[in-house]
């Protein structure tokens, strides 16, 4: 596990993250949007590699950066590492460093609606109603102190 604010990424970290987010969200989910949303640069960023390869990786967002509360983002999981637990580690640890890094407090996530069940087992509940962001159904789900 490898967690660094956006200044200290080595380039083939960037490039490594910047590709798996292309290949998942914009690839397989077939969703044009802009990834670089000027974000990256106030968030810290967990990665989890296998050798060489970037398998699983979610940005932790300090509080007030997109919502009042910290929050965990991008999260995404290589098409490789799948079935693995990869993102179940990936989301625990997530938790984890968001609390180390910015404090004790909950944590508020817009999950896609077909993995909420993975981020309810994790703690988080649903507040408010599903939307779409960019053709993806999402809801917002919240943790508890």
């Amino acid at each position: 596990m490898i967690v660094k604010p956006f200044d200290q990424l080595s380039p083939d970290q960037l490039y490594a993250i910047l590709k798996l987010r292309s290949e998942v969200f914009v690839v397989e989910q077939n969703c044009v949007f802009l990834d670089m949303d000027n974000k990256d640069q106030k968030c810290h960023h967990l990665m989890l590699f296998k050798g060489d390869d970037l398998m699983a990786y979610a940005r932790l967002i300090p509080p007030g950066a997109f919502y009042k509360e910290m929050s965990v983002g991008r999260v995404v999981t290589s098409p490789k590492a799948r079935g693995t637990g990869a993102g179940r580690l990936l989301m625990t640890k997530a938790m984890e460093q968001c609390r180390y890094l910015f404090g004790p407090g909950v944590i508020r996530i817009g999950a896609q609606m077909y993995i909420k069940n993975l981020y309810a087992s994790l703690g988080f509940v649903e507040t408010g109603e599903p939307y779409d962001e960019d053709g993806i159904m999402h809801i917002e789900m919240i943790t508890q102190e």
